[in-house]
């Protein structure tokens, strides 16, 4: 009768999943309204084989150090699995406390090459910086016929990494880099990279490996020095169309865009704004926190909550078993826990919207 009494009790209990990112930045804000949704929309129709997903959240404020305190809190709390964090260096600071854990770590958002080199319970579901930096290249040579360039980035992980990536793939199509000069802090001295790149007057486009905050301060420079050629970069400028004109133009990668035209986005869109009617449309953090969740609910119905086989049945995703239909598109892993038939989607600031013009 005790032992009854007990299953029962455990069958009922909430199956707890972290939920790790820069819940007070712009970027990171959306990605907890979409685990709210998806969580509600999951309980509402049974949770997970009778038991109801409950949501560990914690704020890492986009910070390395605070990741990894954050890992240490969730892996305390018994969480099952973890969605998080979103940017590349806030994950590979917090992936060595979940992979000693055994707790499978999806990120949404971290593009870094080295994410999916971080342990064998990390994942992601996004495009890598490989994946992105090659697709901006192709897109700048072949599409717009760019034959020569100028490369601006932040000189850390995510900066030389999609700097590498690019100025690699840009080279091998016959493209030429002027210059690829690095910048530290959110208001970079970039002023005399502009000068020289006005002077020379050489290069048809400038490449920012960088942040949306930087993106501007470098434009507004740009501008006043009077360069017009059209700048592009990563995922990481996404949000840079509310500069307004200052933006015009530019083009920006990314993994997701709200517009996307199936069934499954046009119904996570419509519910994301019936639950926050005040709030921007959901970004790619936050359609990929709702994809992640989701594949986490089928991943648990079937092995329960033993670590080694949750990791087990996520990485069979795409591989032993069928990719997992997204909003954001297919995920399908490959044997480092990276999904590489994940589409980049190229968009251009059109009058304050970025409009899809690649990819699609």
């Amino acid at each position: 009768m005790v032992a009854s009494l007990a299953a029962c009790g455990a069958g009922s209990r909430p199956l707890k999943v972290g939920l790790a990112g820069p819940f007070s930045d712009d970027v990171g804000a959306p990605m907890r309204r979409a685990a709210e949704l998806a969580v509600e929309e999951i309980n509402a129709a049974g949770g997970v084989n009778g038991r109801p997903l409950e949501l560990v959240i914690r704020d890492d404020y986009g910070d390395p150090d605070s990741a990894v305190a954050v890992a240490t809190a969730l892996v305390d709390a018994d969480v099952v699995a973890v969605v998080g964090h979103v940017y590349s260096g806030p994950t590979l600071a917090a992936a060595p406390v979940y992979n000693a854990a055994r707790i499978t770590q999806i990120s949404p958002s971290s593009t870094s090459p080295r994410v999916t080199q971080a342990g064998d319970y990390t994942f992601r579901v996004c495009p890598s910086d490989l994946q992105q930096g090659a697709s901006l290249a192709r897109f700048a040579a072949e599409r717009l016929g760019f034959r020569r360039g100028t490369i601006l980035y932040l000189n850390d992980e995510y900066g030389r990494g999609i700097r590498a990536t690019f100025a690699r793939e840009f080279s091998a199509l016959g493209g030429i880099i002027d210059n690829a000069d690095p910048y530290l802090g959110d208001a970079p001295e970039v002023g005399p990279f502009i000068e020289r790149l006005a002077r020379r007057n050489s290069s048809q486009f400038v490449f920012l490996g960088g942040n949306r905050g930087e993106a501007e301060a470098i434009l507004r420079v740009a501008q006043a020095r009077g360069v017009k050629v059209p700048f592009m970069g990563g995922d990481a400028l996404e949000g840079l169309e509310s500069a307004g004109a200052l933006a015009e133009g530019a083009y920006i990668s990314n993994g997701y865009m709200a517009g996307f035209q199936t069934p499954k986005n046009k119904a996570f869109v419509d519910a994301y704004a019936r639950k926050f009617p005040d709030a921007p449309a959901p970004n790619q953090p936050a359609a990929a926190t709702y994809d992640a969740l989701y594949l986490l609910r089928g991943v648990l119905a079937r092995t329960g909550t033993d670590a080694e086989a949750i990791r087990a049945a996520v990485a069979a995703v795409g591989r032993d078993q069928p990719a997992f239909a997204g909003v954001t598109g297919e995920i399908a892993f490959d044997e480092n826990g990276d999904v590489p038939r994940q589409r980049v989607i190229i968009g251009q600031v059109r009058g304050g919207q970025v409009v899809a013009v690649e990819g699609l």
